[in-house]
């Protein structure tokens, strides 16, 4: 997935959910759509380098998009990390028609949001035999301080609600398939967030073993000469349902 040209600056705050304030490279102090409707837990951090979209359509009320966040690793460097979750779902998409995720390779037809069951999945893969595999993508960005990859990063009503349609879903005899895509380059491995959601961890482990397959996969961002210019599945991560390190 191709970024378009990102400019940097300083994540000063977010405020009211999608409003973030940030002090561009120049100077300038410019308001830019934060496109997360989450709680950001970890990955809301005042004074670090950001990344942001310019847009010149008039139509839109802000004129810039906070895309990314730079982290600090432990290490003396830096993590990048996609805020957009928006994104999630184009990365997925792309890496599925282009043959990059094994487990799901071999279908025929690829239908994004599918409706079914009263809710609305990421996508309907349909193979030649006309089995339905139904995938729900889960955008990962929270990394605790010991290190490991969370989901979800504030408890989600609506998460739960699709580990459930997508088991009712393996009950009628198709394939239903969770997907988290650690947007975070420094997240290797990926486990339900007890701590903050002990019901989503509950209902995780319940729906895997009513045959709810598990995947995770992290992200790649391509820099030209420091920049951010793509990012992409880059490798299979592993999944702890119990979230035991």
């Amino acid at each position: 997935m191709n970024y378009p040209t990102l400019l940097p600056g300083i994540l000063l705050r977010r405020y009211k959910r999608f409003l973030a304030d940030i002090e561009l490279e120049d100077g300038r102090e410019v308001v830019a759509h934060c496109p997360n409707t989450g709680s950001m837990r970890a990955v809301n951090v005042p004074g670090c380098r950001v990344w942001v979209s310019p847009s010149t359509n008039p139509a839109r009320k802000l004129s810039w998009t906070w895309e990314l966040i730079e982290l600090p690793d432990g290490t003396g460097g830096f993590d990048l990390v996609s805020v957009h979750t928006g994104r999630a779902n184009a990365l997925v998409e792309e890496a599925l028609r282009g043959g990059f995720v094994p487990e799901l390779a071999g279908f025929v037809e690829l239908k994004r949001e599918a409706s079914v069951e009263g809710a609305r999945l990421d996508f309907r893969l349909r193979e030649a035999q006309g089995r339905d595999t139904f995938v729900e993508v889960k955008q990962v960005t929270l990394k605790e301080s010991d290190g490991h990859g969370y989901f979800p990063d504030s408890v989600s009503e609506r998460g739960s609600r699709h580990l459930e349609v997508l088991a009712q879903l393996v009950a009628q005899g198709h394939r239903g398939v969770l997907l988290f895509c650690a947007a975070h380059t420094g997240i290797d491995d990926v486990a339900p967030a007890t701590h903050l959601d002990p019901v989503y961890a509950r209902t995780l482990q319940a729906v895997a073993e009513r045959g709810v397959e598990v995947l995770a996969y992290g992200c790649r961002v391509t820099r030209v000469q420091g920049r951010p210019v793509a990012m992409e599945l880059a490798r299979r991560l592993p999944v702890d349902l119990e979230g035991i390190w």
